[in-house]
């Protein structure tokens, strides 16, 4: 009988296991979170007491894609280190994605790898790279679209045809991102960092290169741009059209074919910045085209075939800047008025000022730093007794004839400049520093020269 209870218990005991073998581990999890989702929504659980999700090659969750689809809003999501290969992740809900140890998100040239289309949701530590391309869709490694709040931080993207793309978003960061593209064609690249209809973004402590664009900004209001590294780029380091009351701080921008590009815009703060090596033909500094009411100060230009310059460009300061080791130091051009150049520290350029009109200048040059000045100060109170005329005739002529520039270390080129000094008949004899400095500015980074291009 005990043998044969034995048996009988064996025998029934095959069923009940089976109607009790545990579901898959990520079904369960599913499920799990399924739960959490519903009380969540229900109000029964903070999102603040959510427990973190995990994802990695060997877990339950081995997707981006799963983690970000069956999370429940106001989850934080962990990343550990792997390669991820996947695109078309779409973040819906408010979500923080975090990397552990640089996982690469990786696209596969397919696509748009990181779709951000929710307010409130931050994302870090990840690489995202091999975005897909095209040339009808700005197809990014990540893009936030019509979101709040969102921040971007301390992420790699390599590869990417747009890296970090904002469209119509406001109040969202996006900082510490190391940014590294390889376009080698303007025409099949995009930018860096790309922002579209924006306001108060804070973009702060980037560094990208091999983009068409570094820094792009388009109909951005309010913006702040601040610490930023832009080099190496295909076109401009920093881009902005059609936006106002921007600030940009304390970035870098070197390398490019132009430095900093502030077109068809107004109410710009321009401060502190250092725009360097935009060297070739057509490179520029700083190009100011259709650039209004706004402030240019405290700004090192140093080692660009033109410093800064102005066209159709209206009543902007240019204060406290300096000027050193450029072709053209500034070019402005006729058709820009009432601009205020003063302060500044004009040293060993090439040609201190262009323009291509001989009339009387609209802009007006008081107390600047001349290198080349060669006045004297009787009363000795810092100020040159008798004025400055930065632009030279050997300037006019490369204005009116480029191939000129042939001559321009020659006999014949100082002999011309001389006798433009002691009868001066066609240069703009209005355009003149009335109260040229006599010493360089106490804030002059040139105060040694030598500091300056060991920066």
């Amino acid at each position: 009988m005990i043998g044969g209870s034995a048996r009988a218990f064996t025998g029934n005991f095959g069923p009940i296991a089976r109607r009790c073998n545990p579901r898959p581990l990520a079904r369960r999890l599913q499920l799990a979170l399924a739960a959490i989702f519903l009380l969540v929504a229900a109000g029964r659980v903070s999102p603040a007491a959510l427990p973190p999700i995990v994802v990695c090659p060997g877990c339950a969750i081995s997707s981006l894609t799963a983690a970000v689809r069956d999370a429940p809003a106001g989850s934080r999501i962990i990343v550990r280190s792997g390669l991820y290969r996947e695109s078309g992740i779409t973040v819906d809900k408010p979500l923080e994605i975090v990397g552990e140890s640089w996982p690469v998100i990786d696209g596969g040239g397919t696509g748009e790898v990181i779709t951000v289309a929710s307010n409130d949701v931050q994302i870090s530590g990840l690489v995202v790279q091999n975005s897909g391309q095209a040339f009808v869709a700005d197809l990014a490694g990540i893009k936030v679209k019509n979101s709040r709040r969102c921040v971007i931080q301390g992420n790699r993207l390599l590869n990417d045809f747009f890296a970090i793309y904002l469209a119509a978003s406001s109040d969202c960061t996006v900082s510490g991102n190391e940014i590294r593209g390889t376009a080698v064609s303007e025409a099949f690249s995009g930018n860096a960092i790309h922002l579209w209809n924006c306001r108060r973004i804070v973009v702060t402590g980037n560094r990208v290169s091999g983009h068409r664009d570094g820094l792009y900004f388009e109909f951005l209001h309010d913006g702040t741009i601040t610490g930023n590294l832009s080099e190496h780029n295909l076109r401009y380091g920093m881009h902005t059209m059609f936006s106002a009351d921007n600030s940009y701080r304390d970035n870098t921008l070197r390398d490019n074919r132009a430095g900093q590009v502030l077109m068809f815009s107004k109410n710009l703060v321009v401060t502190g910045n250092r725009i360097e090596h935009n060297w070739g033909a057509a490179c520029d500094g700083a190009l100011l085209k259709d650039l209004d009411a706004s402030r240019i100060e405290h700004n090192l230009f140093i080692r660009n075939s033109v410093g800064l310059y102005a066209e159709n460009s209206n009543r902007n300061r240019i204060a406290d800047n300096e000027f050193l080791n450029n072709g053209f130091a500034v070019r402005v051009m006729a058709d820009s008025i009432g601009n205020s150049f003063t302060g500044n520290s004009f040293d060993a350029n090439t040609f201190d000022v262009a323009t291509n009109s001989l009339s009387a200048s609209d802009n007006d040059f008081d107390g600047n730093y001349w290198s080349r000045y060669r006045g004297y100060d009787l009363n000795r109170d810092g100020i040159g007794d008798v004025p400055y005329r930065p632009v030279s005739l050997f300037a006019v002529l490369m204005e009116n004839y480029p191939a000129a520039v042939l001559l321009l270390r020659s006999p014949f080129a100082r002999l011309l400049d001389v006798a433009e000094t002691a009868i001066p008949v066609l240069t703009p004899t209005l355009l003149a520093d009335n109260r040229p400095l006599m010493w360089r500015p106490p804030w002059s980074k040139s105060a040694t020269s030598e500091n300056a291009l060991a920066h």
